[in-house]
């Protein structure tokens, strides 16, 4: 993530000596992402990964932590969090919340084919299962909720078009929100942000997922919709790849059957999805926080799939 706080090695050495992984040897700040401070760090016990949380507060991140643990716990590819001598797995760093997790193996996979995206669709479809029994519940912070309080900050910066196109897609959405079919979705926790660079693989391996920092409780289905987005579509364009998008959907379904609800609800959830980061990168990219290595995301991006998803038909979700 950009690197709002910075951290030098004489900073990290005291403050490793409550964590069982021996001295600090090096740290690297991780120059991608907008949210928190990350940082690669390396120790006599191995590489591990550094975050303080630049949004998320002391009360909020014991579910994101815990959910981690949970899902290791039950054999989905996560990072595992740390804790220091205390039990703590958020302990303060220049006065804000820090965690270390271990460091996956492997790399993003950044030119996706469909037998990527099939792992991702089985390892996503796993991880909803395995976060069935998670005690903790937590709202998607990125939620409706945010969408309605995000709106009127950004249309002042919008051209005529583009206002109208938020205004519209705001009223759909709100008005989904409301169904019954909406409200019969199978729900739980979600990663909300599965991106290709959080996604690690070695070759054709898939080694995990990670930055579970905007995860929440939301419907299963517009999970699958944010990792479509941006798995399986042209970069350039933002049209869907129907290869990618098919490998996807049938290794979640062989895992998890999609419901009858979900396939109603599928065009809508690709929609919400895309508006979901159309919002973010708007606010970030006009309202910008000052931050070492800060690029802001072209929200132009986001833009383009959300008229594309008004205009075309997906690919359907398998039939039960």
């Amino acid at each position: 993530m950009a690197v709002f706080t910075s951290v030098s090695l004489d900073d990290l050495r005291p403050w490793m000596r409550q964590f069982p992984l021996g001295q600090a040897l090096a740290i690297k700040g991780i120059a991608s992402g907008i949210e928190n401070s990350n940082f690669f760090i390396t120790t006599e016990s191995g590489e591990f990964v550094l975050t303080i949380f630049e949004n998320l507060s002391f009360a909020q991140l014991p579910f994101y932590l815990k959910l981690m643990r949970h899902l290791a716990d039950r054999g989905v590819l996560v990072p595992a969090p740390i804790a220091n001598d205390q039990g703590e797995l958020v302990v303060a760093l220049h006065g804000k919340p820090a965690a270390i997790v271990s460091k996956l193996e492997g790399s993003s996979q950044m030119s996706p084919a469909p037998s990527h995206c099939a792992e991702v669709g089985t390892m996503l479809a796993r991880m909803h299962l395995a976060a069935q029994d998670f005690e903790l519940r937590q709202p998607n912070l990125r939620g409706l909720d945010w969408w309605n309080a995000t709106t009127p900050v950004v249309l002042p910066f919008l051209s005529d078009a583009n206002q109208h196109l938020l205004r519209a897609e705001m009223h759909y959405q709100e008005t989904f929100a409301s169904t019954a079919i909406y409200r019969g979705l199978p729900n739980g926790p979600v990663h909300a942000d599965l991106f290709r660079n959080n996604v690690m693989f070695d070759g054709d391996r898939l080694t995990g997922f990670f930055d579970f920092y905007f995860a929440g409780c939301d419907t299963w289905i517009f999970d699958v919709a944010v990792t479509v987005n941006d798995w399986c579509i042209e970069v350039a364009t933002g049209a869907l790849d129907e290869a990618r998008v098919t490998a996807l959907l049938a290794a979640y379904h062989a895992v998890r059957p999609f419901s009858e609800g979900e396939r109603t609800a599928w065009q809508p959830m690709l929609r919400a999805a895309a508006l979901r980061f159309w919002l973010s990168r708007l606010y970030d990219f006009y309202l910008p926080r000052d931050a070492e290595m800060l690029t802001p995301h072209d929200p132009g991006h986001f833009e383009r799939i959300l008229r594309l998803r008004e205009s075309y038909n997906a690919p359907s979700l398998p039939a039960a």
